[in-house]
C-alpha cells in the first residue's frame, strides 16, 4: 500500500526498540493474545544487538525472604537511594513484580548462576541491604536478551523491521497512527501504521563523550516523543557510574565490588572509608561517584594529561578463582583494551556517564499522555529511579515494565481502537525536512564536528558536580551549536545505508536532549541524587521535591512540574 507515493505497511502493534524491554513486551502480547495479535518489531540496529547486551551485574530482586530480605525493604533502599524524588506506589509495584519475572526467566530458559544448592545465585550490589542482584556470571543482559529472543521465536505472528531509522511519530488528536522511518537495506522513507505503539529505545548517554553507552544509544526515542508533544520528565538526573575503564569508558560492573572489590586513592588507601563508612564501596552510585570527583579535585587521584584523573579499583585480593568465575567478562575487557589482568594488578577507573534517571513521562502502568503509546525501559520515567538508580534495578525494570506494557496494550488493543488514517500532510512534512531540509544541506560546518563539541561540552559543564555558571556556559555552547547546526553539509546523497544522513539525524535528536537536560539541570536549585551542585549544595524538599517536565515548543523547551507521589516515607537525611 502506498499514501503519496509512499510505502505504508499496517501492523496491531509496533514495538520501537527491541532491548530487554522491547523483547519482553512482545513476549507478553504474543503469549496473552496466543498470538493473536500482528506485532512489528522495529530496531535500528540487528534484533539483537541492543544496547542491552551490555548489562554486565546483575537483575534486582527478593529471591529469598527467610535470609531476612523483604519487599519492603527492597522498596525503601529504592526509595532512599533515590533521594526521595521516586514515586512511592510505582516502586512497591516493581518489587512486588520482580520475583515474577526472575521466575519465568527461570522457566524460559535464562542460565542464571547457581549456588551449590541449585537455588539462583544472588550478589550484592550498591544501596541494597541485601544480596539482590541475580546474575549469569557478569553478562547478564546478553543472556537475558537471548532468552528472550529465543522465547519470542515460539510465536509466529511477527514482523520484523531490522535497520530501520525511525524518525517521527503520527498522530492525530492526541491518537497515535504511526512512524515514518528509513530501511537503511533499501534507503525507502515508510510509513508503519499501527494502532499502539510501545517505545523501548533505551537511553541517551552518548550526549557525553566519556561514557558506557554503545554509540547507536542516541536518544532518538526521547526525541522523536519529545517533537511528537509527549513530555520529557526529570532530564535534569543523569546517572555517573563509579567504575568507567579508563580512558575508554567500558563499564567495570558495580559486581566488581560487590564481589569484594576496593577502590583506592593514589595513597593507597580505601576511599570510601571516609565517604560511606557502613556501606563502603557498596554505596549508591551518586555517592560513590561524588566521593571519587572529591578525591580527584583534592589531589589524591592518579593523573593522566588528557584529563581522565582515575582511582584505582582493586580486585588483587579476590583471586584468580573468584574473578574467572565471577568475572569472566571484565577480565577479559581489561586484557583486551588496556592490556590489564585484574587478577594481578589494580585497573583504572573514573565516574562515567551511565544511565538516565528521566525520560519518557510515563504512568505506572506505561502509558504516555498520547493515546496507544506507552513506554518501557531506560527510555521510560514512571518515576521509579527518582534523582538516582540502584545498580541492578534496570534490567529489573526493563522487565518488569515490558511485561506490564504489553499485557496493556493487549487490552488496549482487544478494545478494538480505531486504525487511524495516515496524516498526508505529517508525511510530506518529514519528508521535506528529510530530503529537501538536511539531505540537500552543503552548508560549512562539519556534522562530526559539532557532535565532538556537544559531548566535550557536556563532559566540561554538566558532570557529576555542577555550578550554575558552568550550566550557564553549557546551555549557552548547546544553543549555539544547535544554530551551527542549520548550515551543515551531508556529503553522502545516496540512499542505500546513508549513515551521513542517519548521523545528522542523530545528532539532532541528542542537541535538543542536550538542551533539555542543561535548562533543567541550571534551573533545578539544589543538590539531589545525581544531580549535584556546588553552589546549591544541600537538598531543598520545600522547594524542589517535585518531577520536571520539558514540553517542546518552536521556541524552545518549557518547563513544569508535577508533585512526588508519596505513600509511606518521608524524606529524610541520607546515610549509608
Amino acid at each position: 500500500m502506498k499514501t503519496n507515493g509512499v510505502e505504508t505497511v499496517t501492523h496491531d502493534v509496533l514495538i520501537f526498540g527491541t532491548g530487554l524491554a522491547g523483547l519482553r513486551a512482545a513476549v507478553e502480547i504474543a503469549r496473552k493474545s496466543k498470538d493473536s495479535i500482528n506485532v512489528a518489531l522495529v530496531s535500528k540496529v540487528q534484533i539483537q544487538r541492543p544496547h542491552s547486551v551490555c548489562a554486565e551485574g546483575g537483575t534486582a530482586a527478593v529471591m529469598r525472604e527467610e535470609d531476612g530480605d523483604s519487599l519492603e525493604l527492597h522498596a525503601w533502599d529504592t526509595v532512599k537511594g533515590s533521594d526521595f524524588l521516586a514515586d512511592q506506589d510505582v516502586v512497591d509495584r516493581f518489587v512486588e513484580t520482580s520475583p515474577k519475572e526472575i521466575l519465568l526467566l527461570d522457566h524460559w530458559g535464562m542460565p542464571w548462576s547457581r549456588r551449590p544448592d541449585g537455588r539462583v545465585m544472588q550478589r550484592p550490589f550498591g544501596g541494597h541491604s541485601f544480596p539482590r542482584a541475580t546474575m549469569g556470571a557478569d553478562k547478564t543482559g546478553a543472556f537475558e536478551v537471548q532468552t528472550l529472543y529465543d522465547t519470542l521465536m515460539q510465536y509466529s505472528n511477527l514482523a520484523r523491521y531490522d535497520e530501520f531509522f525511525a524518525t517521527s511519530i503520527l498522530h492525530k488528536d492526541g491518537v497515535f497512527a504511526g512512524i515514518t522511518g528509513i530501511d537503511m537495506a533499501t534507503g525507502q522513507f515508510m510509513v508503519i501504521r499501527g494502532k499502539a505503539m510501545l517505545i523501548a529505545t533505551g537511553g541517551l548517554g552518548t550526549l557525553y563523550g566519556f561514557t558506557t553507552y554503545s554509540q547507536t544509544v542516541s536518544g532518538d526515542g526521547h526525541a522523536i516523543a519529545y517533537r511528537a508533544g509527549i513530555n520529557i520528565e526529570d532530564p535534569e538526573f543523569l546517572q555517573f557510574h563509579p567504575t568507567g575503564l579508563v580512558p575508554s569508558g567500558i563499564l567495570m560492573t558495580e559486581a566488581c565490588r560487590g564481589e569484594g572489590g576496593y577502590l583506592r586513592n593514589s595513597e593507597g588507601k580505601r576511599l570510601m572509608e571516609k565517604y560511606a563508612p557502613k556501606f563502603m564501596e557498596l554505596a549508591p552510585r551518586d555517592i560513590v561517584s561524588r566521593s571519587m570527583i572529591t578525591e580527584i579535585k583534592e589531589g589524591r587521584g592518579f593523573t593522566r594529561p588528557d584529563g581522565l584523573d582515575y582511582m584505582h579499583l582493586d580486585m588483587t585480593h579476590l583471586g584468580a578463582d573468584k574473578i574467572n568465575k565471577a568475572l569472566p567478562l571484565i577480565r577479559e575487557v581489561c586484557m583486551k583494551y588496556r592490556g590489564i589482568d585484574p587478577i594481578l594488578e589494580p585497573v583504572p577507573v573514573r565516574p562515567v556517564a551511565h544511565y538516565s534517571m528521566g525520560g519518557v513521562e510515563a504512568d505506572i502502568n506505561g502509558a504516555t499522555k498520547m493515546k496507544g503509546v506507552w513506554a518501557a525501559g531506560e527510555v521510560a520515567c514512571h518515576s521509579m529511579h527518582g534523582a538516582n538508580r540502584l545498580g541492578c534495578n534496570s534490567t529489573a525494570e526493563c522487565v518488569v515494565w515490558g511485561g506490564i506494557t504489553g499485557g496493556e496494550i493487549v487490552k488496549y488493543v482487544k478494545s478494538n481502537p480505531p486504525l487511524l488514517d495516515v496524516p498526508k500532510e505529517q508525511v510530506g512534512a518529514e519528508q521535506k525536512r528529510i530530503y529537501e531540509d538536511l539531505l540537500q544541506k552543503k552548508g560549512t560546518e562539519n556534522l562530526y564536528d559539532i557532535k565532538k563539541e556537544l559531548r566535550e561540552a557536556m563532559d566540561r559543564y554538566v558532570g557529576v558536580y555542577r555550578t550554575g555558571d558552568e550550566m550557564s556556559a553549557g546551555l549557552k555552547k548547546v544553543r549555539e551549536l544547535k544554530e551551527r547546526y542549520k548550515n551543515i553539509s551531508i556529503a553522502d546523497k545516496g540512499s542505500i545505508y546513508n549513515t551521513n544522513l542517519t548521523n545528522a539525524m542523530e545528532v539532532q535528536n541528542l542537541l535538543d536532549l542536550a538542551e533539555i537536560l542543561v535548562l533543567a539541570a541550571l534551573t533545578r536549585q539544589e543538590s539531589r541524587g545525581g544531580h549535584a551542585r556546588y553552589d546549591f549544595p544541600n537538598r531543598d524538599d520545600d522547594k524542589w521535591l517535585k518531577h520536571t517536565l520539558a514540553t517542546y515548543t518552536e521556541q524552545g523547551p518549557k518547563l513544569s512540574y508535577k508533585p512526588v507521589t508519596i505513600t509511606k516515607w518521608k524524606p529524610v537525611e541520607r546515610k549509608y
